[in-house]
């Protein structure tokens, strides 16, 4: 089951940095990598949404509960904000998505035989590994 949200755009603040790393002159002179920041406490997002996604262990959430995302795969300003705005999206998605309940089975009675036979035979093969007695 999946819980629907919606991003406001006013929610998400989107700064314009250099980015690190090679690339020649270009690198230098353009502020092309993105800075993504969303506060998970003062969002529109569903409660449970938001309780779910604090308790996430990302590293990209912050412990005053802001998910901070750099992008700076593309040379474009405008992919990286879309590839940041995905990952957002993907990160809450994922907190949305609740987890059916595990019920916990039990091995049949056939598998339990196949198991404790396999074991016998093992150990009948180790047992053949030992010294001889006198």
């Amino acid at each position: 089951m999946r819980i629907h949200f919606t991003i406001l755009p006013e929610e998400v603040d989107i700064t314009a940095i250099r980015a690190q790393g090679a690339g020649g002159q270009n690198v230098n002179k353009v502020s092309n990598a993105v800075h993504l920041r969303f506060d998970i406490t003062a969002s529109s997002l569903p409660e449970e949404v938001r309780d779910r996604l604090l308790q996430l262990g990302d590293h990209r959430i912050s412990k005053d509960g802001v998910i901070i995302i750099k992008a700076q795969a593309f040379r474009s300003l405008e992919k990286n904000r879309a590839e940041a705005i995905r990952r957002l999206e993907e990160l809450i998605a994922r907190a949305a998505t609740v987890q059916k309940a595990r019920r916990p089975t039990r091995p049949t009675r056939g598998s339990v035989t196949r198991r404790l036979e396999g074991k016998t035979r093992r150990a009948a093969v180790k047992a053949g590994r030992a010294r001889v007695g006198e």
